[in-house]
C-alpha cells in the first residue's frame, strides 16, 4: 500500500460516492460483528438461503460503488496522459494485492495453508475490479456494458436452470431448483477447492457466482456513465430514481422464478439489490450534489476514504478477539459481549450494542487518518 497525504481536497470529487462507500463499509463492519449471531436482529443477519434482508444489500452495494469509482479513476488517469497499458498494469497490480489481502483475512491468525479458504470478499472485489478496468480500457461504450450485463444475468440463469448438476440431475426435475448443496455453483466449488469452502459444501463467494457479481459491477459502471454526462444534477437524480424503480421491479418479478439469493448471487438478486443500491446512491447524490449538504458526514467520509483499511482493521480485530481464550471455553469476544449482556439483559439489543461499539472502535484509527488526510492506496 502507498500512503497518500492530501492537503487540499479535490473540489471536483463527487462526495456522494465517498458517502455511500463509507455508509456501506460502516454497515458491513456492523453486520459482520454481531455480539451474538444467534440472537441478533434478523435485519443484521444474511438470509439463510432464498430471500433478502438489509444485510444482503451490503456487499453488492460495495461492488456497485467499485464500478462507479473505477470509471472516474480510469478517466482521471487517461486525462493525465497515462497510457492504457500502464493503467492496465496498475489495475492488475491492485487486483493481485487485494486478492492477497483477502487471503490474509481468511488465514489470520493461524494460517493453516492446507485448508486456507481461497474465496472471499476481497478476492471477489479483486476479480470484478480487474474485469471492469480492462473492459473499460478496451471500450467505454455504455451499450457494450449493457449487453454484457444482460448476457451475464441471462446466461447465469440458463446455466443454473438448464445445466444438469453432475451426480444429481437436472434442477427442477431431478432435484429442487437452487438446492443449497445440489446446485452448479456448489458442485464446481467442491470440484475445484474441496476442503477450502466457507460453508463446507459451498461458498458464498464461489467461482461461478462471480459472473453475476460482475453484473453488479457493470451496473455501477453504467451509472458512472450517466453521472459523467452533461445533464443537470436534478435530471441525473430523476434517472437514478427511475433506474432504481425498474431494477427493483424486475428483480422482484424475476425472483418469482429465479429466487433472490445472495449465497449464489442469482440474477434476480443482482437486479433487486442493484435497485436498492441505486436508491441509496440517489439519496446520497441528492444530499451532497443537489442540496450541497456536506455537514455531519465526518464518520461516513472517514470510512469512505479508507475503505479497505477500515475493512482489514475490523476483520483482523475480530479474528484477534475470537482467537484469545480467557479459559478453555470463553473467548475475549464472548467475554466482552457477556459484559454488555449484564448491563442490557436483552440478547438482541446487547448484540446490537456490541456491534455499534465495535464500529466506533474501528472508527478511531480511521478518523485519525482522515483528520490528517492520510489515505492508504493500493
Amino acid at each position: 500500500m502507498k500512503q497518500h497525504q492530501d492537503t487540499v481536497v479535490n473540489a471536483k470529487r463527487m462526495v456522494s460516492i465517498d458517502l455511500l462507500r463509507g455508509i456501506t463499509i460502516a454497515f458491513m463492519i456492523l453486520v459482520n460483528n454481531n455480539g451474538d449471531e444467534a440472537h441478533a436482529f434478523w435485519a443484521l443477519k444474511h438470509a439463510q438461503w432464498n430471500g433478502f434482508t438489509p444485510t444482503d444489500l451490503v456487499f453488492p452495494t460495495f461492488i456497485f460503488v467499485v464500478g462507479i469509482s473505477l470509471v472516474f479513476s480510469t478517466e482521471a488517469r487517461l486525462r493525465r496522459g497515462q497510457s492504457r497499458l500502464l493503467i492496465a498494469a496498475h489495475a492488475l497490480r491492485r487486483s493481485v494485492i487485494l486478492f492477497l489481502l483477502g487471503l490474509v483475512v481468511n488465514g489470520f491468525p493461524y494460517f493453516h495453508f492446507g485448508t486456507l479458504r481461497i474465496y472471499g470478499v476481497l478476492q471477489r472485489i479483486a476479480i470484478c475490479y480487474l474485469f471492469g478496468s480492462l473492459l473499460y480500457l478496451l471500450s467505454r461504450r455504455v451499450w457494450l456494458q449493457a449487453l454484457l450485463f444482460t448476457t451475464a444475468l441471462v446466461g447465469y440463469w440458463a446455466l443454473m436452470r438448464w445445466v444438469p448438476v453432475p451426480g444429481y440431475g437436472l434442477p427442477g426435475r431431478d432435484i429442487p431448483f437452487l438446492d443449497p448443496n445440489a446446485n452448479l455453483v456448489a458442485w464446481l466449488d467442491r470440484l475445484l477447492l474441496p476442503g477450502r469452502l466457507y460453508a463446507g459444501t459451498r461458498d458464498p463467494e464461489g467461482l461461478l457466482s462471480t459472473i453475476p457479481a460482475m453484473g453488479t459491477l457493470l451496473l455501477g459502471m453504467m451509472t458512472a456513465g450517466w453521472l459523467r454526462s452533461a445533464a443537470a444534477p436534478r435530471r441525473k437524480l430523476m434517472l437514478l430514481l427511475a433506474a432504481a424503480g425498474i431494477a427493483l421491479t424486475a428483480g422482484a418479478l424475476w425472483g418469482l422464478e429465479f429466487p433472490i439469493n445472495k449465497r449464489v448471487w442469482t440474477s434476480s438478486y443482482v437486479l433487486y439489490a442493484g435497485g436498492w443500491s441505486l436508491l441509496a446512491f440517489a439519496l446520497c447524490f441528492w444530499m451532497t450534489e443537489v442540496r450541497k449538504h456536506r455537514n455531519g458526514l465526518y464518520l461516513w467520509l472517514a470510512f469512505g476514504m479508507n475503505p479497505i483499511t477500515a475493512y482489514m482493521f475490523a476483520e483482523l480485530l475480530q479474528s484477534t478477539l475470537s482467537a484469545i481464550y480467557l479459559n478453555h471455553h470463553l473467548t475475549m469476544q464472548r467475554w466482552l459481549y457477556l459484559r454488555i449482556l449484564v448491563v442490557l439483559p436483552w440478547p438482541a439489543w446487547a448484540s446490537l450494542l456490541y456491534s455499534v461499539a465495535f464500529v466506533f472502535v474501528c472508527l478511531i484509527p480511521i478518523a485519525l487518518m482522515y483528520r490528517k488526510r492520510i489515505f492508504l492506496r493500493i
